[in-house]
């Protein structure tokens, strides 16, 4: 089994563990909230500076980042490399400090107005889900801070091989919030529901701080030792010029995702709530393979690149990719077909109803058709950013939030929260169509045509096993009355059928790269793997 396949195992488990607790995280949370208007605000406020982060830590300062550090490492090695870690940390620490400040400022005074607004009788239902939710935002904008720093470091452990601390690193973001609020909730902290939505933000807020510690601690065993420094040499300056296409182009996300946001607050109570939860089940299969692929892949190809390796560059690319897809199909048609027992099951208690799972069951339906090209999009990203390109991500990003932001309110009136979904369904289609026709235009290895036949077989082995899947449930139903355990059955014994119809399926037909499969299960068997056939 390759070094690359092991890595992706790895940060697949540990990304598995902390999806896992997230949705137990947002189960906590719709238990102790449900659909409420004050949830929706928390999601909007969470949304911010988590938006800044992909601002300006895990989008633009990782793709600069990560091939910078690997052209110190072999032009300085580690001191070098260290060195530079400690400038990137440093500027990024005043960088975010500011923008916390300014941001805290603004907010207050948003604040206010929307106070003058309300008073005027202007919109009072909407006014005030915008109060709650700057309200909210002013507490949790710290949080920005150490997860940028979190990011850079983050970013150091994958260059040097490491990715089981950065894959460990949202853990504790979801074992802090889970603490606090479980706290709240079921020991008596506090009785009323604003006071448990503190306790929740300061689990957010502590979370934070560990995601940066951890991270920070591996890399000092790694010989790192950190230290102030706001000198800008040359490398700096390089990952400044690579940043500024980047954050343009994330800036475009952050207004498109603050305007879908912005556009579910005054649709209704429940609007941004549904949005978030549907969006967290589709990005347990894209954070546990699509990110976990995406993640050790883009410091091989980076290296490939600034070696001028294509061809070796091209196969990872196509490996990774034909990874993301074997998975996220599949796990696509799956939710859309056992949508409506899996919201039921993770969600309905407390004070999440039956009516909130049938708002919820089309929005997730929708969502799930986009899952492939979410995942396709993550890592076609990354193999610009390996070579320095981070104006094409710009002008895709621009187009994505045109469509967006067009499609939103022309389907938000006549079709409400699902509409919202679709426009974003329909945004990501454009930017992943955009992108490989770039990328295949400057590298014709690149070029997707090379992945048609396994497409064709991984979307006919897709289809048989959701029309298993829709049969088993439709006669569950039928036979068995609804409850919680008798959903659990279900899902396990649908979802274990369907893996493998589908996996049998692949396997006859044969997919490039099931030798890889064949090696890790005769790994975990104890036995020695095959030799694989010459091409």
């Amino acid at each position: 089994m390759s070094k690359s396949f092991k890595n992706i195992s790895v940060v697949a488990s540990a990304t598995m563990v902390s999806r896992v607790l997230g949705l137990g995280r947002d189960m906590l949370v719709t238990a102790a909230f449900g659909t409420s208007a004050l949830a929706s605000a928390f999601y909007t406020a969470f949304t911010l500076p988590n938006l800044f982060r992909r601002l300006l830590g895990e989008g633009a300062l990782t793709a600069a980042l990560v091939p910078t550090l690997h052209e110190e490492l072999k032009a300085r090695e580690r001191a070098g490399a260290f060195a530079l870690v400690n400038q990137v940390a440093s500027w990024l620490f005043v960088a975010t400090g500011v923008i916390v400040v300014a941001a805290m400022a603004a907010l207050l005074q948003a604040e206010r107005l929307a106070g003058v607004a309300r008073h005027g009788g202007v919109g009072a239902e909407t006014v005030e889900r915008f109060v709650q939710s700057a309200d909210l935002a002013v507490v949790l904008f710290p949080y920005l801070v150490c997860v940028c720093l979190a990011a850079a470091f983050s970013a150091a452990l994958q260059t040097l091989g490491r990715f089981l601390e950065p894959a460990l690193s949202p853990i504790w973001l979801n074992v802090a919030m889970i603490g606090l609020l479980g706290g709240a909730v079921y020991l008596g902290w506090s009785p009323t529901a604003e006071g448990r939505m503190l306790w929740l933000c300061g689990g957010a807020l502590l979370g934070g701080f560990l995601q940066m510690v951890v991270p920070a601690m591996a890399l000092m065993r790694e010989g790192w030792r950190p230290r102030f420094d706001l000198s800008a040499g040359e490398a700096v300056r390089q990952i400044a010029r690579l940043m500024g296409p980047t954050v343009f182009g994330s800036a475009i996300y952050l207004v498109n995702m603050a305007v879908s946001r912005i556009v579910g607050l005054s649709l209704n109570d429940s609007a941004v709530t549904v949005l978030n939860l549907a969006t967290r089940l589709m990005e347990l299969p894209i954070g546990v393979f699509a990110v976990a692929i995406s993640t050790v892949v883009f410091p091989l190809i980076a290296k490939y690149a600034a070696a001028g390796d294509w061809p070796n560059l091209a196969n990872a690319y196509r490996k990774g990719m034909r990874l993301i897809l074997v998975i996220n199909v599949p796990a696509a048609v799956g939710l859309v077909v056992l949508a409506v027992p899996i919201i039921r099951l993770l969600f309905q208690r407390g004070a999440f109803s039956a009516a909130d799972t049938a708002l919820m069951q089309p929005v997730l339906a929708v969502y799930a058709v986009g899952l492939p090209f979410f995942s396709f999009v993550n890592l076609v990203l990354r193999a610009f950013y390996a070579q320095k390109d981070t104006v094409t991500p710009v002008r895709a990003a621009v187009l994505s939030f045109g469509v967006n932001l067009a499609l939103s309110v022309a389907l938000m009136g006549p079709l409400g929260t699902v509409g919202l979904a679709l426009a974003g369904n329909v945004a990501i289609i454009a930017q992943a169509w955009y992108l490989q026709r770039a990328l295949a235009r400057k590298h014709p290895a690149l070029r997707f045509g090379h992945l048609v036949r396994d497409l064709a077989k991984v979307i006919g082995a897709s289809v048989v096993m959701g029309g298993v899947v829709a049969a088993g449930w439709w006669g569950w139903t039928r036979a068995v009355p609804p409850s919680n355990v008798t959903d659990a059955l279900a899902l396990a014994s649908l979802i274990a059928a369907g893996v493998a119809v589908y996996g049998a399926l692949l396997w006859v037909g044969k997919i490039e790269g099931r030798e890889d499969l064949a090696a890790v299960i005769a790994k975990v068997r104890g036995q020695p793997a095959r030799a694989r056939p010459p091409a």
